[in-house]
């Protein structure tokens, strides 16, 4: 069996979301906790769990295509402390992505602003 287009689209569309929320967490940790590359990994404890969550959230979201980013949905999956580390780490990377990452930071804004 193939996937559809739709589902292709899906799939990419998610899989573009991990790579940007990785990439801000590790960002985060790298500059906020100090933390240096040790084998293929380089977060702390405490960020591995964020990133695990957020993932979590991201896979298991009810909207899937209509979806937005994270901050714009009326939803909110994440719980009350997961959703405060989460804001902290998007405020402190966000703007920080143009020079890590400009494609996935660009596709991030964008979708931001397309829905409302």
């Amino acid at each position: 069996m193939t996937k559809s287009s739709k589902e292709k689209d899906i799939s990419y569309e998610m899989t573009d979301e991990d790579k940007t929320i990785k990439i801000m967490v590790e960002l985060f940790c790298r500059e906020r906790h100090g933390r240096e590359r040790h084998g293929g990994d380089f977060l702390c404890d405490e960020c591995r769990e964020l990133l695990e969550y957020a993932r979590a959230r991201v896979r298991q979201c009810p909207l899937k295509e209509q979806r937005t980013t994270c901050g714009k949905c009326e939803i909110h999956c994440y719980k009350p402390a997961m959703r405060q580390r989460i804001q902290e780490v998007m405020r402190y990377a966000g703007p920080r992505m143009f020079k890590v990452h400009p494609l996935l930071a660009a596709r991030h804004l964008l979708k931001g602003r397309g829905k409302s």
